[in-house]
């Protein structure tokens, strides 16, 4: 399943600036901080963020054509704040849920699998 395009519109100017309000802080919620690759200004994108073994797990729910991710594939690096913390990660990989759902721990490892969406961006997470 992939949600609508309108609906990625209106998150990108309705929800998202609210949701960055809270996203650095709450479980599974995390705020990716990326450079626009053509503008060069900077951005900060709330997504729905999940542990792996070596990094995080992005579930695409509007498909692998989002801004964010050419940003972050451009740079190869991204820096996501989660629970108050920023960390940096590189190495951004779009893979298919069943192949990032291995990779995931804790609680979210049983829901993980479950949520409708077909692919996943892995990152890893570097020393900074």
């Amino acid at each position: 399943m992939q949600l609508p395009q309108w609906l990625a519109r209106f998150n990108r100017y309705v929800t998202n600036p609210i949701q960055r309000l809270w996203a650095g802080w709450l479980p599974t919620m995390g705020i990716l901080e990326h450079v626009g690759r053509k503008s060069g200004k900077p951005y900060r994108t709330p997504l729905s963020v999940f542990s792996t073994h070596d990094g995080v797990a992005i579930l695409l729910s509007y498909g692998p054509n989002r801004d964010w991710l050419k940003n972050i594939t451009a740079t190869g690096t991204a820096t996501i704040k989660r629970g108050g913390r920023t960390a940096g990660y590189a190495d951004p990989r779009v893979v298919t849920k069943a192949e990032a759902a291995q990779t995931v721990t804790g609680p979210a490892r049983f829901v993980f699998p479950h949520i409708p969406f077909e692919q996943a961006v892995l990152l890893t997470r570097t020393g900074s």
